[in-house]
């Protein structure tokens, strides 16, 4: 981009009463049919209008067309039954209901191309979709039909490779992977979740990115990041690897993280999001505090390769605090940008 420290979102913003339960991961739909759908437009056009405000450069959907960031997608594939449910361990970390992989999964129907195209003909700003990573997706289910992680994460590569491509068709400018599964399983990620990421953005026309964070801010998420040290090392893992594929971008979570900084170094050379904004807290920060952590973030990661963004999705923060932490983020972004291009 042009603009130095172009600034985005990792995903979710809070969705508006009148649409959800407010402050509720994943909460359901208040609303059905049309009235959903035009609910969801226009849900989509304020948080495209707050994000504006903000001063926010590369916009997003905010996620205001799904209820969860990976099933919602999952819901519109053939193969998955929503009605034989399993409990399994997500992320090793909680247990949760699933669906189930009941035969060969595949796309009949492109699952978000249209909210895409609705929110292009809304800005002219660059724009960022995210959708879920083949790790992830395989650790959201329970397999019944193929029986091999592996497997199941090439066959949904497959698929997420159709959206993608018909997502950046629309116009879509950065194509994020969500994969906080990268985070835990690292000898998979090694072994087949990077080649799984690689096909899935495969032959893309447009820039493809992959976040990979600590979780939002829930009590499971909180309560394992206690149990992960003084320092959180996880990156060391998997960041060496995909500093040598075909992924544009990595987004990772900093602010308030144990992330020791120096390990932005493994993927020198790449461009960052770099997280400067804790989700998990619903404390403010201020344009010092979110320019302090980028400019450590600059020892490992060139200028015009550092791209601020918030840790992870901000779905569960109330609306007002995530606007506040929109604005503090953008405002972080412009005190380091004039540090670098002082007029």
């Amino acid at each position: 981009m042009s603009i130095l420290f172009p600034t985005s979102t990792a995903g979710s913003l809070p969705k508006p009463a009148w649409l959800a339960e407010p402050e509720t991961l994943w909460s359901a739909w208040k609303l059905s049919g049309q009235h959903l759908a035009d609910a969801q437009q226009d849900a989509l056009r304020i948080a495209l209008q707050e994000q504006q405000v903000a001063g926010i450069d590369i916009v997003s959907d905010g996620e205001q067309t799904r209820q969860h960031f990976v099933t919602t997608f999952i819901e519109h594939l053939a193969g998955v039954d929503f009605q034989q449910r399993q409990r399994v361990r997500i992320r090793n970390r909680y247990e949760a209901s699933v669906p189930t992989v009941v035969g060969p999964v595949s796309r009949p129907t492109p699952v978000f191309v249209e909210h895409a195209k609705f929110l292009r003909q809304q800005t002219d700003k660059p724009i960022k979709w995210a959708l879920p990573g083949p790790m992830t997706m395989v650790d959201t289910l329970f397999d019944a039909h193929y029986k091999n992680r592996a497997q199941l994460a090439f066959e949904f590569a497959h698929i997420l490779n159709q959206e993608a491509k018909a997502l950046a068709a629309v116009g879509v400018d950065i194509i994020q992977f969500d994969e906080p599964a990268f985070n835990v399983f690292f000898d998979e990620v090694n072994d087949w979740g990077i080649a799984a990421l690689e096909q899935a953005a495969a032959g893309v026309h447009c820039e493809t990115a992959v976040h990979i964070c600590y979780g939002y801010g829930i009590a499971a998420n909180t309560e394992w990041k206690k149990t992960l040290g003084s320092q959180w090392r996880q990156y060391e893992a998997i960041l060496p690897k995909l500093q040598h594929s075909s992924i544009d971008i990595i987004s990772l979570e900093c602010h308030n993280s144990r992330v020791p900084l120096e390990l932005l170094q493994l993927v020198r050379g790449k461009k960052v999001m770099v997280g400067a904004i804790d989700v998990a807290s619903h404390i403010i920060e201020t344009p010092a505090e979110v320019a302090a952590t980028l400019r450590s973030a600059l020892q490992y990661v060139d200028a015009d390769k550092l791209y601020p963004c918030t840790n992870c999705g901000m779905a569960p923060l109330p609306r007002q605090i995530a606007r506040q932490k929109l604005q503090a983020l953008s405002a972080g972004a412009a005190l380091l940008r004039h540090e670098m291009q002082p007029t």
